[in-house]
């Protein structure tokens, strides 16, 4: 079973590595939604995989730290796309939150990343990566 808990937080940041005419080069900044998933079987005693208020204790130093920064400026940080963001979250809360499946990280209402961590599970069908490209 899977549970996700949403978390949000406000930052400026720029991509410095994107060309001097993009958009996104300059000083901007997000509404940054961020959504974590974790896997578990239901406690039968309890009725859940685990509480909610135990993701976001594991979350909270994380956030703090991203929370109306200048995500530049956080160690780790320097070209903080979605991309890197998820890695980054990701890296941090794993080693608290074993069951982490996944981090989402959405910049916009239509923008987002999935992270599913270094290793992803293989696709339900069987066939692995390199046989799709096949």
């Amino acid at each position: 079973m899977e549970l996700r808990k949403t978390f949000q937080f406000e930052a400026a940041h720029s991509l410095p590595a994107v060309p001097a005419t993009h958009k996104c080069r300059r000083l901007h900044g997000h509404s940054f939604k961020v959504e974590i998933g974790v896997v578990g079987e239901c406690d039968p005693k309890l009725g859940w995989v685990m509480d909610y208020a135990d993701i976001a204790r594991a979350f909270e130093p994380i956030w703090e730290q991203l929370d109306h920064r200048h995500l530049n400026e956080v160690p780790g940080l320097e070209n903080p796309t979605s991309e890197n963001v998820a890695v980054w979250i990701w890296d941090r809360l794993k080693p608290r939150l074993p069951q982490l499946s996944e981090v989402v990280v959405a910049e916009t209402c239509t923008a987002r990343c999935v992270y599913r961590g270094p290793h992803p599970p293989e696709p339900a069908d069987g066939k692995s990566k390199d046989e799709w490209n096949s």
